[in-house]
């Protein structure tokens, strides 16, 4: 039974989640299965083939990187606001508000450009069960659900996305365990873990793609104020979420490697009409039965829990940028009985219809044009945010005095914020190639989001700063 003793008016629903439910609520977020059959054959086609799974392995290592500061950071930060929180109490409220309104915009564009893909996916997958819709009916559905989820008590989100995530992780294991057990056509080798694979092909492609896999797991301390025993669920979560993204990645991508076999992987998934499809095949190849047709509905549920995932993101930076007086008072509330961010998750659900009619009013393509163009902008906002985490985690235990090692509280957050600062600017300078807007005033608009958001928020900070010096000054408290 879930105990709400600690509950106030404007307070979120404390003692909520476990271990299990805030890491599952982030890797949702990550859509394993989407990744697998959508990311990754891209990844082997157009970055380093054969070299995919060493570079998913580094940049398990990386994140790791990541998360040992942020972690260490976490015992002494118990706010909704996690990276803002972070930013607050590492470089001051001006880049909190900065940080703030960049989650806001960055988390806001990964939504709408999966609700394009869910959109796109779905309209296939159903109509093979004699469910026709255009492709902005299913996106329609999906931002009503999630509208609901979001405005409802939290682990009933949670509930939902355990299970969506279970099944996620079932059938890719399933079609695994399968082509483990038979070995594949040439067997199961490892040449491709060399140097000599990792750096074929275009190796920076690969980690854009293999990073993008990983997008969400950041978000664990999004939930401190809800979780039981933050101090330790908070960590345990962050690593276990990191571990086991990279973990499943490694393993598959080796194996559907191995179950084409290396030499033929490239012109296997080059001469397919849509390279999406690479993991069907397996799936039919070495498993068949309804087992294809399965993972193609969970293709769709996996999307649809990565917008539920995103959808309470955004309502708790909301929240908290209303709480905190970023943002009117008024999305500082949460409901008076489910204890929701409310007023922020409709406010979501608003803006998502919005931009869904604009795009199907267009006749735009939701994969091609509402996918592709508006999540890059999500990813560079992400890995700004990261950056900046990064930073101030250094900064804090500078100012603080709290203890910590060196190598928790500096070596690896200054490698993790080098690697972080190069990926942001390597996707800004070049988002017109990855989006396929070069030359146009949307390879422009489209990344300068981000910046742009970060100069609104350090304005609006710096106004409650002339505005409110007390509000100010509390800017990342924990809210225990």
């Amino acid at each position: 039974m879930t105990d709400t003793s600690d509950a106030g008016p404007n307070r979120l629903r404390k003692n909520s989640l476990g271990l299990i439910a805030v890491t599952f609520m982030v890797i949702s977020a990550a859509a394993p299965l989407t990744g697998v059959a959508g990311a990754v054959p891209i990844a082997f086609l157009i970055g380093n083939g054969t070299g995919v799974p060493a570079t998913f392995l580094l940049m398990t290592l990386i994140m790791l990187a990541f998360s040992v500061g942020y972690v260490a950071m976490s015992r002494y930060v118990n706010n909704a606001g996690a990276f803002y929180a972070y930013a607050a109490r590492g470089l001051g409220g001006r880049m909190a508000g900065a940080v703030a309104i960049i989650a806001v915009v960055a988390y806001n564009a990964m939504q709408f450009g999966l609700i394009g893909l869910l959109g796109g996916i779905a309209s296939g997958v159903f109509a093979g069960f004699g469910l026709v819709l255009p492709w902005w009916g299913w996106s329609l559905i999906a931002i009503l659900l999630v509208a609901v989820l979001g405005y409802r008590q939290v682990d009933l989100s949670a509930k939902v996305l355990i299970v969506l995530v279970a099944l996620e992780y079932l059938v890719v294991l399933v079609v695994d365990f399968a082509i483990l057990g038979s070995g594949g056509p040439s067997g199961l080798s490892f040449n491709f873990f060399d140097s000599g694979a990792f750096f074929s092909g275009s190796l920076t492609a690969a980690v854009l793609f293999c990073l993008g896999s990983f997008i969400g797991f950041e978000a664990t301390t999004i939930y401190a104020e809800e979780a039981r025993d933050p101090e330790k669920t908070i960590p345990r979560a962050t690593y276990l979420s990191v571990l086991m993204i990279g973990v499943f990645f490694v393993f598959t991508t080796w194996l559907m490697i191995a179950g084409v076999g290396a030499d033929k992987l490239m012109p296997t998934v080059g001469g397919l009409a849509d390279p999406t499809s690479f993991f069907f095949d397996l799936a039919g190849q070495y498993v068949g039965g309804p087992v294809p047709a399965i993972a193609g509905l969970l293709l769709v549920s996996s999307l649809f829990a990565a917008l539920s995932a995103f959808h309470n993101y955004i309502a708790r930076y909301c929240y908290v940028a209303g709480r905190e007086g970023l943002l009117p008072s008024a999305f500082g509330r949460t409901h008076d009985a489910h204890q929701s961010p409310h007023v922020g998750s409709v406010t979501q659900s608003v803006m998502a219809l919005v931009v869904l009619a604009i795009f199907a009013g267009l006749g735009l393509d939701p994969v091609l044009h509402m996918f592709t163009w508006i999540s890059q902008v999500g990813t560079l906002g992400v890995l700004g945010m990261m950056t900046i985490t990064s930073l101030s985690v250094i900064a804090f235990f500078r100012k603080s005095g709290k203890p910590g090692s060196p190598l928790a509280t500096l070596i690896l957050p200054a490698v993790s914020g080098l690697v972080m600062a190069a990926l942001f600017v390597y996707i800004f300078i070049n988002f017109g190639d990855l989006t396929s807007t070069k030359g146009g005033a949307l390879g422009i608009i489209l990344p300068a989001l981000i910046p742009v958001a970060g100069i609104v928020g350090f304005l609006m900070a710096s106004r409650l700063r002339s505005a409110d010096p007390a509000a100010f000054a509390r800017m990342g408290e924990n809210r225990a």
